[in-house]
């Protein structure tokens, strides 16, 4: 062993030596301690009685379920079974029209993904999440029809566009 290591052994052996002192007066205190009588218990309050409420309005709608009303049936709606496309995986606002092929009757839009592939949309598609259906592609933006919700639980169309940007 090193003289540090031995120096470091014979410190650790004097203070734990100082440790092993005469308990006995700590070990009377708490034996004093412990024969104390308890403290009595502060009694209980008195229980509070409120005034009983008589709910009324037990044959009203119940404000968290769906509404039930004729508007659901009637107007337009979501094809649960149509296929989506690729474009509605995106947000309208992210997605960028970036260019035409074609004229006239035949023309067909570029739209640029946010995953930097570029798709053609011709009439009929759908691009966004809201069901955006395109209805007329000119040359310099396209327009679609959106169903969106209007809060009741039926839905109302709602016109959208996606312009051309210029760079």
């Amino acid at each position: 062993m090193n003289a540090r290591s031995m120096i470091l052994a014979g410190l650790s052996a004097a203070v734990l030596a100082g440790c092993a002192q005469d308990t006995q007066q700590v070990e009377a205190w708490v034996a004093e301690v412990r024969a104390r009588p308890a403290q009595p218990l502060d009694p209980l309050p008195p229980l509070q009685t409120f005034p009983a409420y008589e709910y009324s309005s037990q044959g009203l709608r119940d404000p968290f379920a769906a509404p039930q009303n004729s508007r659901e049936a009637a107007g337009p709606r979501p094809d649960p079974n149509r296929r989506k496309e690729a474009l509605e995986a995106f947000p309208l606002d992210a997605l960028r029209m970036v260019g035409t092929i074609g004229d006239g009757g035949g023309i067909v839009a570029l739209v640029l993904a946010p995953d930097k592939v570029t798709h053609r949309v011709r009439s009929g598609n759908y691009l966004g999440q809201s069901d955006g259906r395109v209805v007329r592609i000119g040359p310099e933006r396209i327009d679609m029809v959106e169903l969106v919700s209007d809060g009741s639980g039926g839905w109302m169309e709602r016109q959208a566009t996606l312009a051309l940007e210029d760079n």
